[in-house]
Formats: C-alpha cells, sequence, structure tokens
C-alpha cells in the first residue's frame, strides 16, 4: 500500500504566494512575495510533492506564471505537480519541459473530453484530472462556473480513459479550515477506483489522519494549504504523525496475516 503525501499548496496569483477563501478572487491572502522560497521551506521540513497553482492561469485560461512555476520545480529536488488553465497542448508540453512531475487538467475535462484523453495518451502517468465541485456538481474556469456533471460521474468516465490520479476539492471547504469531506472523497476514490488526492478544508493534523485511513480506498494525500501557513498544522509533526500511522496499520496486518497458533 502506497504511502499517505502530504503535498503543500503554493497558489501563485500576481506572482505571490496567496490563499483564496472558497475560490473567490476578492477574498485573497497574500502569505509570502517569493514562491521559490515557500517552495525551498517546504522541502526542508520534509514534504515529498509540492502543489502549484497558477490562479491567474486558472482565470484566464491560459498559463500565465509557467516561467515562476518552472525556477520553483528547478529550486527543489522533489516533485512538483501544477495546474490553472492548461486546455492546449503545447501548454501541458510547455510545463513538462520546465520541469514539472505531473500536469493537473481541470475544465477542460468537461468542455474538451477529445484533449483530455489525448493528453492521457501522450503524457500517461504525468496527467492528473482536477475535479473541483460545488454541491457535487463539477465547477470550471477557476470555479466560476458550475456544471450539470456529477464529481462521480467525471471520474468514472475519466478513469475509463486512462487517467490514473484525480484531486478532488470541495469549494465550500476550500480555505475555509472547516474540515475535509471526507465522505464524498472517499466516494470519488471507489467510483474512480484510482487514487484520489483531497483538497480544501484540511485543518489539523486528524483531518490528514482520518483522510489517511481511508487509503485501502484510494486516499493517496492530500493538499494542504491554508493550514500550513497559518500554523494550524506544522509539517513536520503532521509526518511524523502520518508515519506512526503507518507503522501500526502494518503491525496490525502482520498480526492479522500471521496469527498466532
Amino acid at each position: 500500500m502506497n504511502d499517505f503525501v502530504i503535498y503543500p499548496a503554493i497558489d501563485i496569483r500576481g506572482g505571490k504566494c496567496v490563499r483564496l477563501f472558497q475560490g473567490d478572487y476578492g477574498k485573497e491572502t497574500v502569505y509570502h512575495d517569493d514562491p521559490v522560497a515557500v517552495a525551498r521551506e517546504w522541502e526542508a521540513q520534509g514534504a515529498r510533492w509540492l502543489h502549484v497553482v497558477d490562479l491567474d492561469g486558472a482565470k484566464e485560461g491560459r498559463p500565465v506564471n509557467a516561467e515562476l512555476i518552472g525556477r520553483i520545480a528547478a529550486a527543489v529536488r522533489i516533485p512538483v505537480q501544477t495546474g490553472g488553465g492548461l486546455r492546449r497542448e503545447e501548454d501541458v508540453a510547455r510545463l513538462v519541459g520546465l520541469g514539472a512531475a505531473r500536469v493537473i487538467l481541470g475544465t477542460a475535462a468537461i468542455e474538451d473530453r477529445a484533449f483530455v484523453v489525448r493528453m492521457l495518451e501522450k503524457f500517461g502517468e504525468r496527467i492528473a484530472i482536477g475535479i473541483d465541485a460545488r454541491d457535487g456538481r463539477v465547477a470550471t474556469r477557476g470555479w466560476l462556473e458550475t456544471s450539470e456533471v456529477r464529481a462521480e460521474e467525471l471520474a468514472a468516465a475519466l478513469a475509463a480513459e486512462g487517467a490514473a490520479a484525480f484531486i478532488f476539492t470541495d469549494i465550500s471547504r476550500d480555505g475555509t479550515l472547516s474540515g475535509p469531506n471526507v465522505d464524498a472523497i472517499v466516494r470519488l476514490a471507489r467510483a474512480s477506483g484510482r487514487t484520489v488526492i483531497a483538497s480544501g478544508g484540511v485543518r489539523e493534523t486528524g483531518d490528514l489522519l482520518r483522510l489517511a485511513a481511508h487509503r485501502r480506498d484510494g486516499v493517496g494525500g492530500a493538499i494542504v494549504g491554508k493550514a500550513l501557513y497559518t500554523g494550524n498544522i506544522r509539517l513536520t509533526d503532521a509526518l511524523r504523525e502520518l508515519g506512526n500511522l503507518r507503522e501500526k496499520e502494518d503491525a496490525d496486518a502482520g498480526e492479522t496475516d500471521h496469527p498466532l497458533s
């Protein structure tokens, strides 16, 4: 069974590291002027992946901060997954060329299914599908529009086309520190049969432990933003507690596999 991965979030707008409240571009908090320095700090604290979002790109429908994302990827030794406004093959290829280990397609999954399938065929597991939902229905264009497509239906359909990983955000929880929607995340993982990375609402290490308890269902990690920047979660402490949980689960599994006679 794979480890549960914490993905520190670096959301970029205007070249700065920011957080939005429920995806509202009018409710922004700037946490740092230098996203590259933030990336190095998360790596130093033990992060094994980074999650970088081009918020300007998500709104514009094209990458705006690609060069900055490339500088982040070059500055750290850990892999970077990134998304925001990716709707053309040349933009996906550019970010891969700049060092992105995984590229996230969101709006395109609704508006241009043929493009998504083509990217899955060309780039394979370097493509993740971002499913952002409001009341169970998929939102697009930087969360500014909501479709009639249900999140679980989209995940199942794209899994059948070869998608290996999904990033699921419950918009109502994002940036609120209200706790993740564990039930919806697990439903999506079961519906798709693929790895799901949770996003939105993580407020404390206990939330991460609750999500990690569903690794066997396919919940493979969580993106954490505001809780890390406010200090609600200390990355080093969370990583240690997740390691302890894994050791306990492994020990329990060993006892089950090898009962005393």
